[in-house]
């Protein structure tokens, strides 16, 4: 059972999310909050396995509430449901901690995929969320750095963010932000493009990848 927290100000838009979410037996909504501060708040008094956030909210937005939840509990992984598709709007989301970004009208199987994918220590991005940070910034499609290629290179033997964290020195946030980086430059929308990604790069062997 995965605990979801809900952030958004709209309450139409948590209403539905709820009804939406409800419909599947894995998932248990553990709050909703209409602002920022609420979000960081019940986050810290929930402990949520995935908080879903929308970017734009009173009191505090939505990328510094992300960047709080992450700072107390880096076990609570972020999700953002934005109308926003802007590299203005993404990047700073991805800076923040969210492991996910979704564009508002995503049907439900995406929001699903996105909840248990960043909860099992995965990345998720809407393809056009990733499109069109590559078309928007030339830097993002450069070359990988040193520590990047290190950080693909264990993804794509099937090490855990943890694990990678361990054998690279690394705090576990470091590294969930090198993944959430690698997905963006390789226009990856799960682990399993990482680990092609990996094989084609010569990092891994394709007879010990793992998807």
């Amino acid at each position: 059972m995965l605990k979801v927290l809900l952030a958004d100000d709209h309450t139409i838009v948590r209403e539905g999310l709820r009804a939406l979410l409800a419909s599947d037996a894995g998932i248990e909504i553990v709050g909703e909050a209409s602002n920022g501060l609420e979000a960081v708040q019940l986050a810290e008094r929930t402990k949520p396995d995935v908080v879903v956030m929308d970017l734009a909210m009173p009191e505090l937005n939505g990328v510094d509430a992300t960047a709080r939840i992450r700072a107390a509990s880096p076990s609570t992984q972020v999700v953002v449901l934005s109308m926003h598709a802007t590299a203005a709007h993404v990047r700073p989301a991805l800076k923040a901690g969210a492991r996910g970004y979704l564009l508002k009208g995503s049907g439900l199987s995406d929001l699903l995929r996105a909840i248990r994918s960043v909860a099992g220590g995965e990345a998720f991005f809407s393809p056009a969320v990733a499109s069109l940070l590559l078309e928007s910034d030339d830097e993002s499609g450069g070359t990988l750095t040193p520590r990047e290629r290190e950080v693909l290179q264990l993804v794509g033997e099937g090490h855990s963010s943890a694990s990678i964290a361990e054998r690279l020195h690394l705090s576990v946030k470091t590294v969930e932000g090198h993944r959430s980086r690698l997905m963006v430059k390789l226009r990856a929308t799960n682990v399993a493009g990482l680990v092609r990604h990996a094989v084609r790069l010569g990092l891994v062997d394709p007879s010990a990848a793992t998807e």
